[in-house]
């Protein structure tokens, strides 16, 4: 274990000899006497780019060749506490070179995560969630906030979603914290190394370990303003296995339990209670939670009835880590200005990349404009007030509101009839020589 501990704390020396150096990169420009400003800063950010990604596929190498056979899941307890360790050293000593310091911590944390989420299989999803899909919850749990109290996110993983406030809002707006609960002690451990590694005060992150379900942590709190989080799927709880859970205030208003065998609307009630009156949430779901029957019909019909749901946004497939299936988005508010429900269908707003689908820029920024603006876009979204969706037995799935575009080709049926007609004809013709060849044949 010393020699893997030795070999990652020297994985920055070996990417040097591999990596193009800035410095000589600049001398090699200035000697060939650049004279416009702009093909300098565009060399440069074209050099950053390629020493990032070589930097990139260098770590992840090292650490494939020091894991050995060793799972990736479990190699990644120790690689990522190395680099957190790492991290400590280079914030408490004063005797590494300024080359050294330049590495970014949190950039090779994250990558790192990423790929051993990737090569996790149905387990990665558990604690890591795509960047692209973190940043388009934060955008949208902040709209119209240009700074909120706190932040939460009861399932918290790795501490992505989160991390994505400070990206998108700046950490100074972000008054009393980031707070998170996470019942899987590794990734709990994880999450507050992510926290230390991109610089997020010890005194302003809040996580804590445990079943968020059935022991929360920060009931005490008082009411967040920007909710996000990727909840495990259709998990089993306890549900009204345990008859107090029916009188918690949490749970109580809707007058039912999810059930037992799928806690999605557990999670989804949770979070509105620790809500704000001027706060959003936004979600992701198992899409079953939009239609299913029984118990999350009713959980579905007071959240309607009550005007909570904001948006509904149906999201493509394959986007997730363990998981190929397609999820949604559902966006909660207290306080809404009207009561209506936007609909979005963004099922086709992805670009493939190996594997995976990944929502790329344009396509969140579609996502994100039609969330604000609220307009309804022929077969891409449209506006249901409450009456629409009773009409609809509280059916929430964006198909029963977004008008589907049909891609079959449209028929000409008088085209196609006289073309038969034609055919007909023809038909007739050929059997009518036909006959005569025969006669003659036969005389």
């Amino acid at each position: 274990m010393q020699g893997i501990k030795n070999n990652i704390l020297c994985y920055n020396e070996t990417f040097k000899g591999c990596a193009p150096n800035a410095k000589q990169n600049r001398q090699s420009k200035q000697k060939r006497g650049l004279s416009s400003m702009e093909n300098k800063n565009t060399q440069a950010n074209e050099s950053s780019s390629l020493e990032r990604n070589e930097l990139h596929n260098t770590i992840w190498k090292v650490a494939n060749e020091l894991r050995g056979s060793v799972d990736g899941w479990d190699f990644k307890q120790y690689v990522l506490g190395i680099l957190f360790y790492r991290y400590i050293s280079e914030n408490m000593t004063h005797y590494i070179n300024k080359e050294e310091r330049e590495i970014d911590p949190s950039f090779d944390y994250a990558n790192l995560m990423t790929m051993y989420a990737s090569n996790a299989g149905k387990s990665g999803g558990e604690f890591f969630t795509p960047q692209e899909v973190s940043e388009l919850l934060a955008k949208i749990a902040l709209h119209n906030q240009e700074s909120v109290n706190k932040v939460y996110d009861p399932c918290c993983g790795s501490g992505s979603l989160l991390l994505q406030f400070s990206k998108v809002l700046g950490d100074k707006n972000i008054s009393k914290g980031y707070f998170g609960q996470e019942i899987n002690l590794t990734t709990y451990n994880l999450c507050r190394i992510n926290m230390f590694l991109h610089d997020i005060n010890y005194s302003k992150f809040h996580i804590a370990h445990g079943d968020t379900l059935l022991d929360p942590k920060h009931e005490d709190d008082e009411p967040f303003d920007a909710i996000v989080s990727n909840p495990p799927y259709s998990t089993k709880w306890i549900g009204d296995n345990n008859p107090l859970l029916i009188n918690d205030e949490r749970f109580s208003p809707a007058g039912v339990l999810a059930p037992k065998n799928a806690a999605d609307l557990a999670f989804t009630m949770h979070m509105l209670s620790y809500l704000s009156n001027q706060g959003t949430a936004a979600i992701v779901e198992f899409p079953g939670v939009l239609y299913r029957g029984n118990a999350e019909a009713k959980i579905r019909e007071y959240l309607v009835k009550n005007n909570f749901i904001d948006c509904v946004i149906a999201l493509p497939d394959n986007l997730f880590f363990g998981t190929s299936i397609a999820t949604c988005i559902l966006v909660l508010k207290k306080n809404k200005q009207d009561d209506t429900t936007l609909f979005i269908d963004a099922s086709k707003e992805f670009v493939k990349e190996g594997k995976k689908n990944k929502l790329k820029e344009h396509n969140r920024e579609k996502i994100l404009k039609t969330y604000t603006e609220r307009k309804t876009i022929k077969h891409f979204s449209a506006l249901g007030n409450i009456e629409k969706i009773k009409e609809n037995d509280y059916n929430l799935s964006v198909n029963r509101y977004v008008e589907q575009e049909d891609t079959k080709e449209a028929i000409d049926i008088k085209a196609l009839n006289a073309e038969i007609s034609q055919i007909v004809e023809r038909q007739s013709a050929l059997r009518n020589s036909l006959d005569l060849i025969i006669k003659e044949l036969e005389a």
